[in-house]
């Protein structure tokens, strides 16, 4: 007899402009906005009932879990959080197996946990008959991943995974807002050719980072630079929408500086030296994605200069990745079995 597998795919994101302004205090007291695209590298996430009352969980990057599912609500330790606090906000009794893979490593900057989640979400979703709307299946995300588990980090994430495309975002003590960003095709298409992604090679344990930014901001430290990298969000986004890719870069190049500013975590002599090669290439601009220390980089280059931008990365050890912007946000499917 055959059974059914419940999948989903959400997408990862980069963040091109206002990243930081999304963690709390800084989002609530002053309000953030960012700035961010999904990309066609994704998290996935199958689950398989099963006929006994046990749960176990295969992750390509994690590892394995297993557990029975009679002692009430999973005991949320660390190992494989992320399912775990899915299962026990959907009350689940019914034995299930979950696999799981990213197309990011953990501490790339894309997103990874969050994105991870939401495939979760919208997969148990599949399989339980759940129906949420965008909004309600971000803000579960968010509130499971940050409050439930604690995991530190910003706001963005959850809603980039869910919704898709190119998003301004813009977040407040009241909530948060998505404004689709409606881009000429003929632009984005002009910005892809000009985006360059790379791996530096070296992942981040991003909540550090983030706690030494919050650190900085309640010691008023790096509200100025919080409050620059927010405008430029806007002026990006404006930027794009009239098809101005130079200015783009340019701006980015800008808001990396203020990045750098929020904690001396973000950047390192390596980053440096990466960034400063791709300039001396011809790279307009460009920043690290997500919270900073290391994972991926992002540049936006003049177009007959990618080329070289590349090589000259990958001589320093950095790997060049091919991707694709990803209009289409979380989706999720029913598949029959053997």
């Amino acid at each position: 007899m055959g059974g059914i597998h419940y999948r989903a795919r959400a997408p990862l994101r980069v963040g091109l402009a206002g990243g930081g302004t999304d963690v709390e205090p800084y989002a609530s007291k002053k309000g953030g906005a960012v700035f961010n695209a999904t990309i066609n590298r994704y998290a996935y996430c199958t689950i398989t009932p099963t006929n006994d009352n046990m749960v176990s969980v295969y992750s390509t990057d994690y590892g394995k879990f297993q557990a029975s599912l009679d002692g009430g609500p999973l005991k949320l330790d660390g190992n494989m959080d992320l399912a775990k606090a899915v299962a026990n906000h959907f009350n689940i009794t019914d034995g299930f197996k979950m696999f799981l893979q990213s197309e990011a490593p953990p501490g790339s900057g894309l997103g990874g946990s969050s994105t991870v989640i939401v495939s979760i979400i919208a997969a148990m979703c599949q399989w339980q008959n759940v129906r949420l709307t965008s909004m309600e299946m971000a803000r579960l995300a968010y509130k499971l991943e940050r409050e439930d588990i604690g995991l530190k980090g910003g706001k963005q994430d959850q809603y980039a995974a869910v919704f898709g495309g190119f998003n301004l975002m813009t977040f407040s003590d009241k909530g948060v807002n998505i404004n689709r960003v409606r881009i000429p095709q003929d632009t984005i298409n002009e910005f892809q050719y000009c985006s360059l992604l790379c791996y530096t090679g070296t992942p981040r344990e991003s909540a550090t980072i983030i706690e030494s930014q919050v650190e900085k901001f309640n010691k008023g430290q790096n509200e100025e630079a919080l409050d620059k990298s927010k405008d430029i969000a806007f002026s990006m986004v404006a930027a794009l929408e009239r098809g101005d890719i130079n200015t783009v870069g340019e701006l980015l190049d800008e808001s990396w500086q203020y990045k750098k500013q929020f904690s001396n975590k973000i950047s390192n002599p390596h980053i440096d030296s990466l960034y400063n090669a791709a300039k001396e290439e011809g790279a307009i601009g460009g920043k690290v994605s997500g919270a900073g220390g290391g994972g991926f980089m992002y540049f936006i280059c003049r177009y007959d200069r990618k080329y070289s931008v590349a090589k000259a990365l990958q001589k320093m050890g950095a790997r060049v990745t091919d991707y694709m912007f990803e209009p289409e946000g979380v989706v999720s499917w029913r598949y029959p079995h053997e």
